[in-house]
């Protein structure tokens, strides 16, 4: 299966009454790479988030390869068609560690932990996620993403994958991006990742447009 088309289409989203995406359209063409830049607090996260079923869609839709998700079995098979890079990096209470998340990209485990290699986290399978720096999160992260699109998956969302790492890493994370043979929506402030991308978008107060 190649890459696939992402539309966002009239999308809003709400925290209560407040309108935190406001009637976002943008369509991202099948192996497009396409960066979302702005301020913190101006709804790039969470519309990410919607597109997964992770916060609720006041209107409009996400489609996925021509398919939006209306049920909860779409939802489903979004998060196999769509591989995901947080950028607040829940680890939890459970000691789950970084050769667990690794595992859980299921088919694509020996694609993760080959991407995991290459992202310099090799000897860090036995550690507990709780106890890894911000740019090791990313990175473990990062690489369970890579097994993720190995599995099947064609579009990886990513938010600020590189923001903890140092500009040797975020070098490094800009060419493992630009790559990827599957569409990407990445949400990031570095000059690396957003030089490597097709195009930028720029959010401010809920609504986006695209800026280069």
């Amino acid at each position: 299966m190649g890459a696939a088309a992402v539309s966002f289409a009239a999308v809003s989203c709400r925290f209560g009454q407040v309108t935190v995406v406001d009637s976002v359209r943008l369509d991202v063409a099948a192996g497009e790479h396409v960066a979302i830049t702005g301020a913190n607090g101006s709804g790039k996260t969470t519309l990410l988030r919607a597109a997964l079923g992770l916060h609720p869609l006041a209107a409009g839709t996400v489609s996925v390869g021509g398919q939006p998700a209306r049920c909860a079995a779409d939802w489903v098979r979004r998060r196999r068609e769509v591989a995901w890079v947080p950028q607040r990096l829940a680890t939890g209470f459970f000691p789950l560690l970084v050769e667990e998340l690794l595992a859980s990209a299921g088919a694509g485990a020996d694609a993760a932990c080959h991407a995991a290699t290459e992202l310099g986290m090799v000897e860090l399978g036995a550690r507990p996620l709780h106890t890894l720096s911000g740019g090791q999160l990313q990175r473990a992260f990062l690489a369970r993403a890579m097994g993720c699109i190995a599995a099947g998956a064609r579009v990886l969302f990513a938010d600020e994958p590189s923001a903890a790492l140092d500009f040797a890493g975020q070098e490094q994370v800009a060419r493992l991006l630009a790559g990827l043979p599957v569409t990407v929506v990445v949400i990031s402030h570095d000059r690396a990742v957003t030089r490597a991308c097709d195009r930028v978008a720029e959010m401010a107060a809920g609504r986006l447009r695209v800026v280069a």
